[in-house]
């Protein structure tokens, strides 16, 4: 066989055992366990007591949406919200504000029909038809703060999260939700979280939030972030009664207030650019145990049009995905290039140059991969023949986490909204 044909077969034979052997990452059934109506209720004598956490810096211009989307959820038990306005230049904390002085009247004196982002309102329940103009029934009370510049050793986010958290845990609930500016809930999230955590005795219950896919760069490069998320972490072995992997999706977060405590945490892991990954290996360190799966109800509104602000998100933290380490670089652009670009690459050169072994073993290789990503698209109710540009899409993730290595070593590191941490990796904190 030529050279070409064994890198074919190699890549082959690796996505049949990504098929079958990689916790079936591919799936996507892996939804927040069904519990009934007083599931909660039943499993430790009455709702318990919820404290939102919300860290936020420049998010006047999502927060319409998001925010009265929490402050509408529908719990039975005692909650509230605590907004942390991280630094913000473009009046974030005063919106926020804003919001809870004249929540209650119709959504869309706030904006919040939701057009913008490819959503309604009202899936959110925030339209003001529950609460009405006069304001009969308000939603959750909201306290914004602002903890000032992080101290040296610290990341924007966890500093933010550290102040909110210790306010919280002065209101003494049982369980924190921590979440993400730009992630609007549906009105029965929060209940839905909580009684999952209690039913099955869980400590950190986190879901990924089904992002934003409305421009054709979000169309091609989103549902692959999610699809190569699950592959690195696969749901089924976080999940399983023997986990084999640990990880968190940081927009929507529920913890035990007890284990965050145990945990050490947001002390423990405050350089951590990728903080929910290291948030659940904290808990895990600690003996938490935790759920991973995809949001139905709970969804991020950011845009990302363009190129440009995918690419950003991508590299931002991309290297500090693989501990700032260029062997581990190497090692992971040679594994893109051999499992999608080789496919695509022996199927074409085979059957120009009449490799017969080439353009089969690609093929094949092309084919299962394309199968794999299918559930992703159907999720994300995309057409099904982007599948066959998830080599491209592979491509577009190489290119972007080489430029996050190449910032990095010029002193750039993971950058946001900025503020850059030059020196900051994923979970090694606090071990």
């Amino acid at each position: 066989m030529s050279t070409l044909a064994w890198f074919a077969t190699a890549s082959l034979a690796t996505w049949l055992w990504l098929l079958l052997g990689q916790g079936f990452f591919w799936r996507t059934d892996q939804r927040l366990p069904p519990v009934g109506e007083d599931g909660a209720a039943g499993a430790g004598g009455g709702w318990p007591r919820v404290v939102v956490v919300v860290p936020a810096r420049d998010e006047a211009e999502v927060l319409p949406l998001s925010l009265p989307s929490l402050l509408a959820q529908d719990y039975p038990g005692e909650a509230e919200v605590i907004l942390v306005d991280d630094g913000s230049t473009d009046g974030t904390g005063r919106v926020a504000a804003e919001l809870a002085e004249r929540y209650g009247a119709t959504g869309e004196r706030y904006g919040v029909t939701g057009e913008r982002y490819g959503a309604a309102g009202e899936r959110y329940g925030v339209t003001g038809e529950r609460y009405g103009a006069a304001g009969e029934r308000r939603g959750l009370p909201l306290t914004v703060v602002s903890p000032g510049e992080p101290e040296p050793g610290w990341t924007g986010k966890l500093w933010a999260l550290r102040h909110g958290m210790a306010l919280a845990r002065a209101r003494d609930p049982e369980f924190l939700l921590l979440t993400d500016a730009d992630i609007a809930h549906g009105p029965d999230s929060l209940r839905l979280l909580v009684a999952a955590a209690r039913a099955n005795d869980l400590d950190l219950v986190s879901q990924m939030a089904r992002l934003r896919v409305a421009s054709p760069w979000e169309r091609l490069v989103v549902p692959a972030f999610v699809y190569f998320f699950a592959q690195l972490y696969p749901f089924r072995w976080i999940n399983g009664a023997r986990p084999r992997a640990t990880a968190a999706a940081g927009g929507c977060v529920l913890l035990r207030t007890e284990t965050a405590v145990a945990a050490g945490v947001p002390e423990a892991i405050r350089r951590a650019v990728i903080d929910d990954v290291s948030l659940a290996r904290a808990v895990r360190r600690s003996g938490g145990r935790i759920w991973l799966g995809l949001a139905e109800r709970v969804d991020s509104i950011r845009p990302y049009p363009g190129l440009g602000e995918l690419w950003r998100m991508v590299s931002r933290s991309a290297y500090a995905q693989l501990r700032n380490n260029p062997l581990l670089l190497t090692g992971t652009v040679a594994g893109l290039v051999v499992i999608y670009l080789v496919p695509p690459v022996a199927l074409v050169a085979g059957a120009l140059t009449g490799d017969p072994a080439s353009a089969w073993a690609g093929g094949a290789a092309w084919a299962v991969m394309a199968g794999t990503y299918l559930p992703m698209l159907r999720y994300y109710r995309q057409p099904l023949w982007l599948a066959a540009l998830l080599p491209f899409t592979a491509l577009l993730y190489l290119l972007m986490t080489v430029d996050s290595a190449v910032q990095h070593y010029r002193g750039r590191g993971a950058a946001w909204k900025g503020r850059t941490y030059a020196g900051s990796y994923v979970s090694r904190q606090g071990d």
